[in-house]
């Protein structure tokens, strides 16, 4: 969706406006689909606290159970790529933001996503923060086996001669996969198991829970704001 503001939608280069975006969630209810997720944007030079109050008033009055919030990305390649002026972060929207969602009931269970209950929570993400393993099926995808993830190939036409055929793959060792569960783990609910960590890394910790900054449940650590899990797993690996 992105948007329920024409404008805005109009900026992002989305072929779609309100009322088609409107359409499309409650003709998905109507023929029988259970778990319906609007995908929001923010960080754009045109947010203010009114067009997410629309945004939010909308969300309301929609039968979804599910929302994926995105800080707009400037990616080489696209047409935003060179125009830093379209991306204005703003700290105290976005926790505006996310606690307009947390009011109508959708709990923060990742840095990016919300859900109405447990049963909504994306079984796709949610494998990633635990570090399982995925398979990438199609040209370009990414997945990780036995430790080693693979990039499949980007050109189409080669892919389909030879689905096995991988653009590169990339063998982590046992000091990454540590890095990556605790980037992945303080980014939701997941949380890192604290028997995980070196013990350099477990005293650099219990300073972030000393400071209320890590929770500790059952020694499992988790972050007390997912905005600043990069910060926080920074800090502990040392990186």
């Amino acid at each position: 969706m992105q948007s329920f503001d024409d404008k805005k939608l109009d900026f992002l280069g989305r072929n779609h406006n309100k009322t088609q975006a409107i359409q499309a969630i409650n003709d998905a209810f109507d023929i029988g689909f259970e778990d319906i997720n609007c995908d929001i944007i923010y960080d754009t030079q045109l947010d203010t606290k009114e067009l997410l109050d629309t945004d939010i008033s909308i969300i309301k009055t929609l039968p979804i159970n599910h929302i994926s919030a995105y800080s707009l990305t400037i990616e080489e390649g696209t047409k935003f790529f060179n125009k830093s002026s379209v991306q204005v972060e703003n700290e105290e929207l976005v926790k505006y933001l996310f606690e307009e969602l947390n009011s109508l009931g959708f709990s923060q269970y990742e840095i990016s996503n919300f859900s109405k209950d447990k049963d909504a929570r994306s079984k796709h993400n949610l494998g990633y923060w635990k570090y399982k393993e995925y398979l990438g099926v199609g040209s370009g995808a990414v997945g990780c086996i036995n430790n080693t993830r693979y990039y499949n190939e980007k050109d189409v036409l080669k892919y389909i001669q030879n689905p096995l055929s991988y653009e590169n793959t990339e063998k982590l060792s046992s000091d990454d996969i540590t890095t990556e569960k605790i980037l992945l783990g303080f980014r939701s609910v997941v949380g890192v198991d604290i028997s995980i960590l070196p013990i350099n890394m477990q005293n650099r910790a219990k300073i972030l829970i000393e400071n209320d900054k890590l929770k500790l449940e059952e020694n499992i650590v988790y972050s007390s704001d997912f905005m600043l899990a990069d910060e926080l797993a920074l800090y502990i690996t040392d990186i």
